[in-house]
């Protein structure tokens, strides 16, 4: 499978809302991640602006949420698919019901609950805040990842730093937010009325149409 190239912001927005999700790196599923369709080129390019750098315009434009959706590694979501998405990942559960059924840890509550009171949080702040630090808790990453991974979190942008010029360089630090801090908890949980698993089954028979070159097998591992 052989997408088509990327060259800006809006061919990703473009092929995101074309196949609903769309894996940053390379998976399971050949051709179908933004790594493998993006000119070497703009890949880490020190003087052209890629999609390490579009990621947060890409966030911002509304169309979309990014996290490690995927295995544990990043992505994007369409906004059209973003309901059933988090139906099928969270099993019908807001977070707070999920924690009351004990079927989430006091550090993944400690760390959702510090997200979604600030509404938008840097990472950074975020670990100070909660003494991830030497001597202090450990497993953030673990924590966060699990938290999108469940679609209680996801990214609201990156921030740079910028050299005297005005210039951004370095890596981009994540802002957390939450689905519902971007789009809303009316439009977020709209799919809690049906049952995950139909969730589940439109996308997997959505992935099937737009990715006839991919096994059941292969686009349940994507999701799942």
């Amino acid at each position: 499978m052989q997408l088509s190239k990327i060259h800006t912001p809006a061919d990703l927005i473009s092929l995101v809302e074309q196949f609903g999700f769309l894996p940053f790196f390379k998976h399971s599923i050949e051709g179908f991640s933004i790594e493998e369709c993006c000119p070497p080129d703009l890949w880490f390019s020190p003087e052209l602006d890629g999609p390490w750098e579009w990621k947060g315009p890409v966030i911002k434009s509304g169309t979309c949420i990014y996290g490690k959706f995927f295995n544990g590694k990043a992505g994007f979501i369409s906004r059209s698919w973003i309901p059933d998405f988090v139906n099928y990942r969270r099993d019908g559960y807001d977070f707070d019901a999920r924690f009351d059924d004990e079927l989430a840890s006091y550090k993944d509550k400690e760390l959702f609950d510090a997200i979604a009171e600030r509404e938008i949080i840097l990472s950074t702040d975020l670990k100070k805040a909660l003494n991830y630090r030497k001597g202090g808790n450990k497993g953030f990453d673990t924590v966060v990842t699990r938290l999108q991974m469940q679609t209680y979190v996801c990214v609201a942008d990156f921030i740079y730093r910028q050299d005297k010029f005005g210039k951004q360089y370095g890596w981009g630090v994540a802002q957390y937010t939450t689905p519902e801090e971007l789009f809303g908890y009316e439009f977020v949980t709209s799919a809690y009325r049906d049952d995950p698993s139909a969730s589940k089954r439109k996308m997997v028979d959505h992935l099937k149409r737009v990715l006839p070159e991919a096994s059941e097998q292969e686009i349940l591992k994507l999701i799942k």
